[in-house]
């Protein structure tokens, strides 16, 4: 494996991790108060919800952060040509996690029902915004972006809100909250983890419904313009064995299980624009884009890289194993409630 691909499989892992971990913290946030069960135990069913994903959230983001940085500093021509086009996109996940966090944060100290239900609607709001976006950036890569006479690509408003992409948004956040929901259901009480199983099960019926639209549009050619289509195809056919087996685990109670199918579930869109795309890193939506080759820095710079790639890598792995294993049980059970 050359250099270059190692560092585009690098790329790949940490968004994919992101996905995975981020993913369930948005879920968490957009179905928090739908798993308060009874009015009288819906406070703590809400704040239960919460418990699940506090000792992880903010950990979570160190993924994002690490993709950022080995997208400057190994793929600056990639990130100059895709950060300026989805500017907006980017601006709007990041008023998410602002927001989404500092709700989080200071729900607990609200004392009024009312002040509660105001940030409990910005916890939803700062789930299902990057939760949307997150969705919308990944149904532009796999159509691909109009490409401008000199080379440059560009993203217009036209393209963003495209039936196939607005339909990748509405898939993404809708498997984001599934998995949310499977998360709870895996870290909860019995009581709380029977709603969310419940809830997930709705809601995996729905990634399915609405994810046809994209695959349908793309047969149809309004959808992906997919580089290798035979490797997409078994991506794709993957993706829908893992809503299954989710689908199929929850329904049997087998929660690990179902969590697990849902990891692999938002892990495989990412995937599906590496691998889809290979050698393209951006493609446009015309055929020919972004090769890896014209996207990676230098040799040198990747080297110097490398060195402090495998001391990174293994530290955030090894913290995010640890901070798993320290708060293993169900909520309440081996830590205290946060909210």
């Amino acid at each position: 494996m050359s250099l270059e691909t190692a560092w585009l499989a690098l790329l790949g892992l940490l968004l994919a991790g992101y996905f995975v971990l981020g993913g369930y913290d948005y879920g968490v946030q957009m179905l928090h108060p739908c798993l308060g069960g009874r009015k009288e135990g819906r406070e703590v069913g809400r704040s239960a919800a919460l418990d699940a994903i506090a000792p992880f959230f903010l950990g979570n983001e160190v993924w994002l952060v690490a993709f950022a940085g080995v997208l400057f500093g190994a793929f600056p021509h990639l990130e100059g040509t895709l950060l300026s086009g989805l500017y907006p996109l980017i601006v709007a996940i990041l008023v998410g996690l602002v927001l989404g966090n500092a709700a989080i944060q200071l729900r607990r100290r609200s004392r009024s029902a009312r002040g509660r239900r105001r940030w409990d609607a910005l916890i939803v709001f700062g789930g299902a915004l990057p939760a949307v976006c997150w969705g919308l950036v990944v149904g532009l890569l796999l159509h691909g972006v109009p490409r401008r006479a000199d080379g440059s690509f560009h993203i217009g408003f036209g393209a963003v809100f495209s039936p196939f992409v607005l339909a990748c948004g509405m898939t993404t956040a809708l498997l984001f909250a599934a998995h949310g929901a499977a998360f709870v259901a895996l870290r909860s009480t019995p009581e709380l983890a029977a709603r969310a199983r419940h809830l997930g099960l709705a809601l995996l019926r729905a990634v399915g419904l609405v994810g046809a639209l994209p695959l349908l549009l793309t047969l149809f050619g309004a959808g992906a313009s997919m580089t290798n289509k035979a490797t997409s195809a078994v991506i794709a056919a993957l993706f829908a064995a893992a809503l299954a087996g989710a689908w199929w685990s929850l329904s049997c109670g087998h929660h690990v299980r179902a969590f697990a199918a849902t990891c692999c579930a938002t892990a495989l869109p990412v995937l599906l624009v590496g691998a889809g795309h290979h050698p393209y890193v951006l493609i446009s939506s015309a055929g020919a884009g972004l090769t890896v080759d014209q996207a990676v820095t230098d040799g040198a710079t990747l080297k110097i890289l490398s060195t402090f790639g495998v001391l990174i890598v293994p530290v955030i792995l090894a913290y995010q194993s640890w901070s798993w294993w320290a708060f293993r049980g169900r909520t309440g059970h081996r830590h205290p409630s946060y909210f």
